[in-house]
């Protein structure tokens, strides 16, 4: 298992364990930023057990790929276009949670809070849900990143699932909230793809 050690897999590897700490601890902290430590939870690490389920799994996968098809992970133009996605969309996400301050929430919001303002400038003003955005690029791009074809369609797939399913319930709310969220809704696209 020499290939564990090769300098594919440790910078791949490395970069995925940063990338995932960053995000994950960025999060929680940027929580506290706006919320304050004592309304935050473990919940703002936005660790699920799906989600490191997902994770695992991708891991296995990329050590068999290294095992039985080395080659494939040394594709450099493909990880380097990953860790790229990476980048953005940690940028877009961050973006919109310091846009958006005390308004972003992880959870959403079934009633109106006064500090809950609605928010369209910024990142904003090009898509609505640009956290979402951020996140599904990041979350792909850390797949195409370790050259993982498999959770690279199974990401794609199960991310953008979760986002088609929790965008018009949670417009639901927002549409109840502020009265000028229909006309923002027409005007800014969803920020996912064919998601309305």
């Amino acid at each position: 298992m020499t290939e564990l050690f090769s300098h594919t897999a440790s910078r791949q590897l490395s970069q995925m364990l940063f990338a995932v700490l960053f995000f994950h601890g960025s999060e929680y902290l940027l929580a506290i930023i706006f919320h304050g430590k004592s309304n935050v939870t473990l919940k703002s690490l936005l660790i699920s057990q799906q989600y490191i389920l997902a994770m695992i799994l991708s891991i296995l996968e990329y050590l068999l790929e290294l095992y039985f098809f080395p080659d494939l992970k040394a594709i450099w133009w493909i990880s380097n276009f990953g860790l790229l996605m990476v980048v953005v969309g940690e940028i877009i996400r961050k973006l919109a949670i310091i846009t958006a301050g005390r308004a972003f929430t992880h959870l959403i919001q079934r009633y109106h809070e006064e500090h809950h303002k609605l928010i369209t400038h910024g990142v904003y003003s090009i898509v609505r849900h640009p956290g979402y955005t951020g996140f599904l690029i990041w979350s792909v791009g850390t797949q195409i990143m370790l050259c993982n074809p498999i959770s690279t369609l199974a990401f794609t797939v199960v991310v953008w699932n979760f986002f088609h399913r929790r965008i018009p319930y949670e417009e639901y709310f927002l549409k109840q909230f502020f009265g000028e969220y229909e006309e923002f809704a027409k005007r800014v696209p969803s920020g996912i793809p064919f998601v309305k």
